[in-house]
């Protein structure tokens, strides 16, 4: 087959993980002597490192390399469906991907290319039981599963309650309560039930909605005349999984169609799991018949997150960044400096990870700080220039007095310039502020202090290691 030339680029066929050839339409335009299919091949291998085997044979393997024309990189899904889906979950980490093996991509397309159907369920067969789709409720997202769930004392118990359910034999218990506030991972251990107890139990109807999707879906079916539907479309579940319970509070029709529901289920012997931002005890607006019922199963907590969990978490996010150089000092930041909950800590490296992507520059703790402004003004504590001062002495093992001296040996002189940066950069104080508060200096002494240790944390490696060390004890 011969190809020509457009706008000055070469031709380059393409042919992708099922063989097919440029007689079936396929085409590439790259500039000089890149090979698309060798980055697309290099970009598969990252997707299936980063996100596990199921979900990239799920989702991403039926992907297929269309073209690639200027700045857009076009790619094909054999279904409307997966095509959605993908842009939806998964479009943006596929344009960062290809942005950095190609600089020149800027754009990312996912269209249906129906020739792919075949070749797709060729090179990616699975199971019914995963790749099915739930007719009612919420589909389960792929990447919510117990080998993707970081374990620790915060959420121990709710785990291993969790999976006591999900491996399909009996249970001494129903329902299981997992209560917590917000991005802990309540969603998680749900979504992760539900893929095991398919796979456990093949054929099993798993049925998953939130609380507030519950109430809607009953009033749509209370409207049309039509709740002999619903009840049986809940009811006949296997697993009903049902999240924030409290937003039914005060919604007494509701409330009375979740409680029989609810016994339904149990009396069933099927499998019930439920989730709130607090415990039983604590929900308002529901009647009591309902927690009552909750309170009977297993109420099992999850806490926030201690710094063991987060440094846990965030290094086992790493091993899904395999493209991705973040250092120690800057993950052992994070997991001080965002102490909310799990969800904001992985979404602040995904950050600095996305924007170290996209300008090309190193992830260090001055670039971090730099692209989590807003996040870490949230998180900050108040510094004060006090507690730097008394940190900084402590450190070089000096006293306070002498650092707020006119002392000019090098042995204060070095510490006292150290303290001013550190001021500078960790308090919102002005230059004169923080002048007076170093023995009444000038201004312009504090200007020279911080100039002068920028330019030498560039050479010396000793000093640069004291500023780390220095700015994570005073942010502990």
């Amino acid at each position: 087959m011969t190809h020509g030339k457009q706008a000055g680029k070469r031709c380059v066929p393409v042919t992708d993980a099922a063989g097919r050839s440029p007689a079936q339409g396929v085409s590439l335009f790259l500039s000089g002597t890149d090979s698309a299919e060798s980055i697309w091949q290099t970009i598969r291998a990252h997707l299936r490192a980063e996100y596990g085997a199921r979900t990239y044979d799920s989702w991403l393997k039926p992907l297929a390399l269309v073209s690639v024309d200027a700045d857009t990189v076009t790619l094909g899904s054999p279904t409307h469906f997966t095509a959605d889906w993908i842009r939806s979950h998964f479009a943006e980490r596929l344009r960062l991907l290809w942005a950095a093996q190609s600089p020149a991509v800027r754009h990312v397309r996912i269209v249906v290319e129906n020739g792919l159907r075949a070749a797709a369920a060729e090179s990616a067969p699975a199971p019914a039981a995963v790749r099915e789709e739930p007719a009612f409720g919420v589909a389960l997202e792929p990447r919510y599963t117990f080998d993707s769930f970081v374990v620790g004392k915060a959420n121990e118990l709710a785990y291993n309650a969790a999976r006591t359910v999900a491996e399909g034999g009996p249970i001494d218990f129903n329902p299981l309560f997992l209560h917590g506030t917000t991005g802990l991972g309540k969603t998680h251990l749900m979504h992760a039930i539900g893929w095991q107890i398919r796979s456990a139990m093949p054929g099993a109807k798993v049925v998953y909605m939130s609380a507030e999707k519950f109430m809607v879906e009953f009033v749509s079916a209370m409207r049309d005349k039509d709740t002999l539907s619903f009840k049986h479309r809940l009811r006949s579940a296997d697993l009903l999984m049902i999240d924030d319970v409290q937003f039914i509070a005060g919604k007494d029709s509701t409330q009375e169609e979740f409680f029989h529901t609810m016994n339904e289920i149990i009396s069933a012997g099927k499998r019930l799991v439920i989730t709130a931002d607090r415990s039983p005890q604590n929900l308002e607006g529901i009647e009591n018949r309902i927690l009552s019922r909750l309170a009977w199963g297993l109420v099992a907590d999850i806490n926030p997150a201690d710094y063991e969990l987060r440094l846990s978490i965030l290094l086992e996010k790493m091993k899904r960044l395999p493209g991705a150089t973040v250092g120690e000092d800057v993950i052992d930041f994070l997991a001080r400096k965002i102490t909310s909950n799990v969800r904001e800590l992985e979404g602040a490296l995904n950050r600095i990870v996305a924007y170290s992507t996209l300008v090309g520059k190193p992830i260090d703790l001055d670039f971090a700080r730099q692209v989590l402004a807003d996040v870490l003004k949230a998180h900050d504590r108040k510094v004060t220039i006090d507690e730097i001062q008394r940190k900084v002495a402590d450190y070089y093992a000096i006293k306070l007095s002498d650092l707020l001296s006119a002392r000019r040996a090098r042995e204060v002189a070095r510490p006292r310039q150290v303290a001013m940066f550190l001021a500078k950069r960790l308090t919102p104080r002005s230059l004169p502020d923080i002048g007076r508060r170093f023995g009444g200096r000038d201004h312009t002494t504090v200007m020279h202090a911080v100039k002068r240790i920028e330019e030498l944390r560039a050479d010396d490696s000793e000093l640069d290691a004291d500023i780390t060390r220095l700015t994570r004890i005073i942010d502990a």
